[in-house]
């Protein structure tokens, strides 16, 4: 336990004297990865395919702020998605915009869970999203986590349908926009999963608000079961089959990826509780304060011994 304490202190003090390096990579290594999952999933345009491109790609996103980043994958996803079906690219571009307009106006900065969302589902993690929002965000943080997982079902549906899509050339173009538009809104696994992740960040934000002890390591366990009951309960009531082995074990993963999250970032010592009050001329406040963990960082010197024999012997000499 030490040992990750100290490494913890060792992060925090890197962070803090190279914060704009430390910022640029995880925005490198953030975009490389949305890139590459992209690429490996929709990647239907073969020149956006140059493992030489994404990096150039990825390198620029490391300069523009989450916002940007947003908007230079959602246009590489457009394009990937142009190649196979113009109609449903116009209606994931007019999704996008609605979202852009409705909710990234005024908070802009909530850009990044747009691009996780389809990440964690991607690697099979669909519960830690919701966790992690629900520790470091409020309730707003639904709108964006939802909007992700419509545009992961999104890319899924032209995954699966390529081929239906690219080859339906005598449809009628209003038929087609009829026919996309019906598959995407009947989609109950997309419905379950909304469901889900709006449950996990409730309860864990719930949860975690309260002055009690442990309410962040509650509330992630919480939300994991909160989430996982809202996942067998669609599958009862709207027939949704979810793989309760991929689900248990993604569960499972989240949890730890939260634990991780906790412990370096709001990690306290509740044996150091300490409660006070004090007051103004209208009220009168009780307080609860919990010190965050943390150890000092190990002085390791190293400090020279000469042999007084050798140097009786060379003052001899």
């Amino acid at each position: 336990m030490m040992m990750f304490l100290v490494l913890k202190e060792r992060l925090k003090s890197f962070y803090g004297k190279y914060a704009t390096l430390a910022n640029g990579l995880v925005k490198f290594l953030y975009s490389f990865a949305a890139l590459w999952m992209m690429n490996d999933s929709i990647g239907f345009m073969t020149a956006l395919q140059n493992p030489f491109l994404m990096l150039l790609l990825a390198l620029i996103c490391g300069f523009l702020p989450y916002g940007a980043i947003a908007c230079l994958l959602a246009l590489v996803m457009l394009v990937h998605i142009y190649t196979v079906s113009l109609e449903i690219t116009l209606i994931t571009a007019v999704f996008l915009m609605l979202v852009a307009l409705l909710y990234y106006g005024f908070q802009p900065g909530d850009s990044y869970w747009l691009v996780l969302v389809p990440m964690a589902f991607f690697l099979k993690i669909p519960f830690a999203v919701p966790l992690v929002a629900g520790l470091s965000a409020g309730l707003v943080s639904v709108i964006p986590v939802s909007c992700g997982v419509v545009i992961y079902y999104i890319l899924l549906y032209v995954k699966q349908n390529a081929g239906v899509l690219t080859n339906d050339a005598a449809v009628d173009i209003t038929q087609k926009f009829l026919q996309i538009i019906q598959a995407l809104l009947a989609n109950r696994t997309m419905v379950v999963m909304i469901g889900v992740c709006a449950a996990g960040i409730l309860v864990v934000y719930l949860i975690r608000t309260l002055s009690v002890d442990y309410a962040w390591v509650i509330a992630i366990v919480m939300g994991t079961v909160a989430q996982l009951a809202v996942a067998f309960a669609g599958d009862f009531v709207l027939d949704v089959s979810m793989p309760v082995v991929q689900l248990l074990a993604g569960a499972f993963i989240s949890i730890l990826i939260a634990g991780v999250y906790h412990f370096f970032v709001f990690a306290v010592d509740y044996t150091r509780t300490e409660y006070t009050q004090f007051e103004d001329d209208d009220y009168v406040y009780y307080v609860k304060a919990v010190p965050k963990v943390s150890v000092s960082k190990p002085d390791v010197r190293v400090q020279r011994i000469n042999n007084p024999v050798r140097g009786q012997q060379s003052r001899r000499r």
